[in-house]
């Protein structure tokens, strides 16, 4: 599918076939593709927890997930988290392949540019998320996939679950399989006169 196709076509789809499942070679497909997402230095600190186990999808869903049917019945449910101090674990290692004075010029960046910014690390990872969510939606959606971005669950509470390393934070899920209804009319996008602001507000 035309890259454009698949951002147009894109919607977030809420029921999908409970039967359906990927082959190994497509999950490894739309995650392999996920992960060209940018990130800041490369750091991809992005860590996809694929939420496998039936009784822990149905428990995210009944108790922490507002009962939303694609939990459980998507093919895969991926919660993104990331991990905010990726930056200062080996960062030689995200820049490996590269020339050795941009590999050093970056690293060297790389600690002065977080240190002691909470916020920034925080933030960092937040954008990371998002960027790498796009990219698997769009990526599934070019397979003739359906996906569904989801917050509406109790973080907290999911984090427990899945023994949320303290240094890491989460983002949303996404729902992704065969779709097995339409998605409501589109709700109609802003005009971009309204959206665009040229050189300052």
């Amino acid at each position: 599918m035309d890259t454009l196709d698949a951002i147009y076509q894109r919607r977030s789809v809420k029921a999908f076939d409970p039967e359906h499942r990927f082959s190994e070679e497509e999950e490894q497909k739309l995650l392999e593709a996920t992960i060209q997402a940018p990130t800041s230095f490369n750091i991809q600190h992005w860590r996809f927890v694929i939420l496998r186990d039936p009784e822990l999808r149905a428990k995210i869903r009944s108790e922490y997930g507002n009962d939303q049917a694609q939990m459980t019945d998507a093919s895969l449910l991926v919660l993104f988290t990331a991990d905010v101090k990726a930056w200062s674990k080996e960062p030689a290692r995200y820049w490996a392949n590269a020339p050795k004075e941009v590999a050093d010029l970056l690293v060297g960046w790389m600690g002065p540019f977080h240190e002691g910014r909470d916020w920034l690390q925080r933030d960092e990872a937040q954008r990371s998320i998002g960027m790498a969510m796009q990219t698997l939606m769009v990526t599934a959606k070019s397979m003739g996939y359906d996906s569904c971005p989801m917050i509406g669950f109790d973080i907290d509470a999911v984090a427990k679950l899945i023994n949320l390393p303290e240094d890491h934070v989460i983002g949303p899920m996404v729902a992704v399989g065969k779709g097995t209804k339409e998605p409501w009319p589109k709700p109609g996008q802003l005009p971009l006169s309204e959206l665009v602001v040229d050189n300052s507000f």
